[in-house]
């Protein structure tokens, strides 16, 4: 890796999975100084001993960014979790807004592949009008295009293994599925790395169809679990009927109907040309975590 800048370097949602696990990486790296932004600081008093600086941050108050952000010089700008529209695209506004305004160099921001209008997952506006409103900032950006978490098959394997059938309403679409810790690699090396602006797909190594996936899981668990395609209606009512709010069960029935519509099947070689090493493939992802697909369900 060549041209390693100096910091301070920034990091937001600081506490959540994806940002603790980017500082980890910074951290591993030697370099510094680095700031960490949180709506909750003191869950990051832990980290403290290592020389991290922990800033109170919300991009929901614009007024608790301009301290936040004081002295940065490259940030990362974690997407927040907040699904109700408009409210997120409200909050990057104000994150981007301070950054500018905090002189900051270079704004490090984690999208979602193809943000096209087209696209169904139900939240794509708000990465598409983030990434035009960090592009007509003024400062230098890398554009993480993340495609869907690894991570996200555990949420429902388990059940998957349990009834012996695999359902998903992704019809043969494929998805170039990456892990988390992927992509706080690559969402590290692009804050630590001098970088012309550019937008990248961080993807895992290969396009995976939930048939792929359901045969995952038959190995996994010792036996045939086929895949059943099920329209995008029909998960809903079965997601909301196993106790999901329907707000929710729309979000996660979007990501299929992407998949079925080709949204999400990108592969791409930004990750490894980024950070030296290609992503983690999907079987790898799984196997690794077999012991949590096979606990048996919690009540």
């Amino acid at each position: 890796m060549t041209n390693i800048q100096n910091g301070p370097f920034i990091v937001t949602g600081a506490s959540g999975q994806l940002g603790r696990q980017v500082i980890a990486n910074l951290l591993d790296a030697g370099v510094g100084p680095i700031i960490a932004i949180s709506r909750s600081p003191e869950k990051l008093a832990d980290l403290a001993d290592k020389g991290v600086e922990a800033r109170q941050g919300d991009f929901n108050d614009a007024a608790s960014l301009a301290t936040a952000f004081a002295g940065g010089k490259r940030i990362l700008i974690i997407s927040t979790d907040d699904l109700e529209p408009g409210k997120r695209l409200a909050a990057h506004s104000n994150a981007i807004a301070a950054a500018k305004d905090a002189g900051i160099a270079h704004i490090v921001y984690t999208s979602l592949a193809n943000p096209d209008e087209n696209n169904p997952i139900t939240f794509t506006a708000d990465h598409r009008d983030t990434e035009a409103l960090i592009k007509q900032s003024g400062a230098g950006y890398t554009i993480l295009r993340n495609n869907l978490y690894t991570d996200l098959l555990l949420m429902g394997g388990g059940q998957s293994i349990g009834m012996g059938k695999h359902f998903a309403a992704a019809a043969q679409g494929g998805t170039g599925y990456v892990t988390r810790a992927d992509c706080a690699r690559a969402a590290a090396v692009a804050l630590m790395q001098e970088s012309t602006s550019s937008i990248l797909n961080i993807t895992g190594p290969a396009s995976v169809t939930q048939g792929d996936v359901a045969k995952m899981f038959s190995g996994i668990a010792g036996k045939d679990i086929p895949y059943v395609p099920i329209s995008g209606d029909d998960l809903v009512q079965a997601m909301v009927g196993n106790g999901l709010p329907e707000f929710m069960a729309n979000v996660f029935a979007s990501f299929d109907l992407a998949m079925a519509e080709g949204y999400l099947d990108v592969v791409s070689g930004d990750l490894e040309a980024l950070t030296g090493k290609a992503g983690q493939a999907a079987a790898d992802f799984l196997n690794e975590n077999k012991a949590a697909l096979l606990a048996p369900p919690q009540h």
